[in-house]
């Protein structure tokens, strides 16, 4: 029986099940989630500072549809500074970032400017250094640590990012750490 659940994802944790690299001896992993059935594998990946939806399952295909780029993924982000209308239409439109001594332009992304997000408070910094904003942004490309350098090119560097929607599925009002059965 093919399985699918939803997990809020919290902020320190790696997506992944196994330590298998020893130089991530101390971080803390899917598996240290005690409620999470076995033979479940993460679909798709946040690193280790980001938060939010990710999708669990049992079944290969199911999991690389989600991955695909036919399957959109939103992001709320909190960046360093009130954004620019510029900056907007720059992520909109697509800017050029490197990922691992490769450059590249990204795909067109929807971008919108979001107003007291509901999120589950969780410390960044203080007032005094500075005032921050919050965007949507809905891409259906995924590269490692794309949005954070996405944000960084139009010089508004990525301070919070919380996954709230992989294709049809969303973070709603789920809390960090809960997991849900959404097998049909």
């Amino acid at each position: 029986m093919i399985k699918l659940f939803k997990l809020y994802k919290p902020f320190g944790y790696l997506s992944q099940f196994i330590n298998n690299q020893n130089r991530r001896k101390n971080k803390k992993l899917l598996s240290d989630l005690s409620h999470i059935p076995d033979g479940l594998m993460a679909i798709g990946r946040l690193d280790e500072k980001s938060e939010g939806l990710i999708l669990l399952t049992n079944n290969g295909k199911l999991s690389s549809y989600y991955t695909s780029s036919e399957t959109a993924k939103t992001y709320w982000v909190e960046v360093d500074g009130i954004i620019s209308e510029k900056a907007i239409n720059n992520l909109r439109n697509g800017v050029r970032i490197t990922i691992k001594k490769e450059s590249y332009i990204t795909k067109s992304a929807l971008v919108k400017i979001i107003v007291n997000p509901k999120v589950h408070e969780r410390f960044v910094r203080d007032l005094k250094h500075g005032v921050t904003s919050w965007i949507e942004i809905t891409i259906n490309e995924g590269k490692f640590r794309q949005i954070r350098k996405m944000t960084a090119a139009v010089g508004y560097p990525t301070l919070r990012l919380i996954r709230i929607k992989i294709g049809e599925h969303k973070l709603e009002t789920m809390r960090p750490g809960e997991l849900i059965d959404i097998t049909q």
